[in-house]
C-alpha cells in the first residue's frame, strides 16, 4: 500500500543518478552527510579532473583528491574513505567491480563493510544501485516515515528495519530501487523533521 501510494503521487525517480557502476559508488561515499547537489558538483569536479576511474583515484595524492571534493564537505575525511575503498578495489580486485560483485550478495556486502567509513546505508546502496543486488536500502527518512506511521518502534536499528522489507517484499532489485528513492523523495517533500506536510503527504491516512 506504502509503495503504491507513493508511486502513483510522485512516479518513477530515476535514482541512482551516474553514468557508471563506479561513480555510482564514488557517489554513496561523498554523499554521506550532505545534499546531492554538493555531491553533484564534486563528481563534476573529479570527471573535469580526468580522475574518476578506480586507478584514477587511487593513484591521486590525498590532498589532491580532498580538493576536488571538498563541495561534498568533510573532504578530508570523505578522500580517506575514497582511498580506504579503493584500496581493498585496487589490491583484491584488480579495480574491477564486476570481480568484487561477482562474489554475490553477502560476501560483497561483508567486503564492503569491512572498509573503514562505510556503514550499512553506504554499502547496501553500492549494492542495490552499483551492483544490481537486491539489497534494501534504509536510511533516516525509511525511518521517520515508518516510526510516524506506527509501523516500527523508534528503537528499531539498521538491521532489523532491513529485514523487515526484505522478509515481506519480493527481492526485485527494481523494486527495491524504486521503494527506497520514494521513501527519500517523500521525507524530503512530505515527512520532513520540522513541520512536517502530514496532510498534503499521499502516505496520509495510511492504516
Amino acid at each position: 500500500d506504502i509503495y503504491h501510494r507513493m508511486y502513483e503521487a510522485l512516479g518513477p525517480q530515476h535514482w541512482w543518478p551516474a553514468e557508471t557502476p563506479f561513480e555510482t559508488c564514488v557517489g554513496a561515499i561523498l554523499t554521506q552527510n550532505t545534499a546531492w547537489q554538493n555531491v553533484r558538483r564534486a563528481i563534476a569536479s573529479l570527471k573535469h579532473a580526468g580522475v574518476l576511474s578506480p586507478p584514477g583515484i587511487y593513484n591521486l595524492p590525498h590532498n589532491i583528491l580532498a580538493e576536488l571534493i571538498r563541495p561534498a564537505g568533510y573532504y578530508n575525511i570523505k578522500a580517506s574513505r575514497l582511498k580506504n575503498f579503493l584500496e581493498i578495489l585496487m589490491n583484491d580486485y584488480g579495480g574491477d567491480l564486476d570481480t568484487l560483485f561477482a562474489q554475490g550478495m553477502e560476501q560483497s556486502r561483508n567486503v564492503l563493510l569491512s572498509v573503514k567509513g562505510i556503514g550499512p546505508e553506504t554499502a547496501d546502496s553500492m549494492l542495490l544501485y552499483a551492483g544490481g543486488m537486491p539489497s534494501f536500502v534504509v536510511d533516516a527518512y525509511t525511518m521517520r516515515i515508518l516510526m510516524r506511521h506506527d509501523i516500527v518502534d523508534d528503537n528499531i536499528d539498521y538491521h532489523s528495519l532491513r529485514e523487515l522489507f526484505m522478509h515481506n517484499l519480493h527481492n526485485d532489485v527494481v523494486l527495491f530501487n524504486e521503494y527506497h528513492a520514494l521513501l527519500v523523495h517523500i521525507g524530503k517533500l512530505f515527512c520532513r523533521k520540522r513541520d512536517p506536510a502530514c496532510d498534503e503527504c499521499p502516505l496520509s491516512g495510511l492504516q
